[in-house]
């Protein structure tokens, strides 16, 4: 088949324009969907402390958390032992954890988590609420939904937690991870002192 002459700029020219054309902010669901694999639990159907026990059993490198509610102590348990077993873990939490650290002792309790080896700890400044329920694993799983983790998120309310398996996903959590674990007003968690401010 013959093709009109200057075809091949022109069709350079639209894929250009398309590549370039900026996402309509107005209709956010309009963007590229991220390709994953996603399972949706619901508690208290599914216990959903076992699930993510799993995912924080299987890290192997990194562990980043942002979490409202910290004090399930199968949760807490696990990430100690992903910290025993090398693995980076990082919490970002809300101010009122700092308070409930302070009342707890032992090695399942979330004073002993932040002192374990490997873990770094912030609390956000105490404006709003540090409310996300998330973490990601290893760049390839990221877990979120409306569960605490809390005994009463993963066991007794009406909640959901959905895993997705997507080096995608996980990576947009961790460049927003990052972000607001930058926050100049995060109160960073010291070994030597329960709560000190940020230089």
């Amino acid at each position: 088949m013959q093709r009109p002459p200057g075809w091949a700029g022109r069709l350079a020219l639209t894929a250009a324009l398309i590549a370039f054309t900026p996402i309509d902010e107005r209709n956010l669901l309009r963007g590229e969907p991220t390709a994953a694999g996603v399972r949706i639990f619901y508690a208290p159907k599914t216990d959903l402390e076992q699930v993510d026990r799993q995912l924080i059993d299987g890290a192997r490198r990194a562990i980043d958390m942002a979490a409202y509610v910290l004090t399930n102590r199968g949760v807490i348990s696990a990430l100690s032992a992903a910290a025993r077993r090398g693995v980076r873990v990082r919490l970002y939490l809300d101010p009122d954890q700092a308070m409930r650290q302070q009342r707890t002792s032992g090695e399942d309790s979330l004073a002993g988590l932040l002192e374990a080896p490997n873990v770094e700890t912030r609390f956000k400044a105490r404006t709003t609420d540090m409310h996300m329920k998330a973490f990601q694993v290893d760049g390839r799983y990221l877990r979120s939904g409306s569960a605490n983790f809390s005994f009463a998120g993963a066991k007794l309310q009406d909640n959901d937690a959905i895993v997705i398996e997507s080096a995608t996903a996980a990576a947009d959590f961790i460049r927003e991870f990052e972000s607001i674990w930058a926050r100049r007003d995060n109160e960073v968690y010291s070994r030597s002192a329960p709560v000190s401010r940020r230089p």
